[in-house]
């Protein structure tokens, strides 16, 4: 998530991260930053600090009470006194205004690296507003109600919600859920989607299993 109140810079770093294989949502300003964080998965926070209303110290503040995601903090302030704020507030990195998008990647890849065996860990668990999805337990969780799923249809869920808003074809799906040495027929999957959404889409929702059609699923998060 790139959260930045000038346009021009949030586009810039969308670019290159995106051509770096990122999936990026962006934010004008920290309210809008910490609802987005609360309703999708994020990896990796860029933040900038001046922004009007709410500003990045305590966008900073608010996202650490609830994740320890990393977060990387940008500011045209370069004193030390700047630096030391923003990691004593949980910050995981900071940079100064203006910086070369390829320093900014190199550092995005750093902390991530730093940061891997722990998301690792925290990924087998996934949250989305109304639904949690326990791959560590096979349990997920509608309305705080356990809802009784075969191992299968937890996996091919927990894969989609994982890569939120990417489209998989059937074949991609069969292959990293079943393994390559699965025979069946791919349509097995669209078997398994309806069982899912049968049991899970009760209700409006801000999240739902989409059917892109002639190409494969997705799972989507509405913003």
């Amino acid at each position: 998530m790139v959260v930045d109140d000038d346009d021009n810079i949030r586009e810039i770093i969308k670019l290159y991260l995106e051509k770096e294989g990122y999936m990026v949502c962006m934010a004008e300003n920290g309210d809008a930053a910490v609802h987005l964080f609360k309703s999708i998965p994020i990896d990796i926070v860029v933040l900038d600090i001046m922004m009007p209303e709410m500003d990045g110290w305590d966008t900073c503040k608010e996202i650490r009470k609830i994740s320890d995601v990393p977060i990387l903090m940008l500011s045209a302030k370069g004193e030390s006194f700047d630096r030391i704020l923003g990691l004593e507030l949980g910050a995981d990195d900071y940079l100064v205004k203006p910086f070369e998008p390829k320093e900014l990647l190199a550092r995005i890849k750093a902390v991530l690296r730093r940061y891997q065996p722990q998301q690792l860990k925290q990924k087998r668990l996934l949250t989305f507003p109304n639904l949690v999805i326990d791959l560590e337990e096979y349990v997920v969780r509608l309305n705080g109600e356990t809802i009784e799923l075969a191992p299968k249809e937890i996996e091919l869920l927990y894969l989609l919600a994982t890569n939120v808003n990417q489209v998989f074809t059937r074949e991609q799906l069969i292959e990293k859920v079943w393994d390559y040495d699965y025979l069946g027929d791919s349509r097995t999957i669209d078997v398994h989607v309806k069982r899912l959404r049968s049991k899970l889409e009760k209700g409006e929702q801000i999240w739902s299993i989409k059917t892109v059609w002639g190409v494969g699923y997705k799972f989507e998060v509405k913003q």
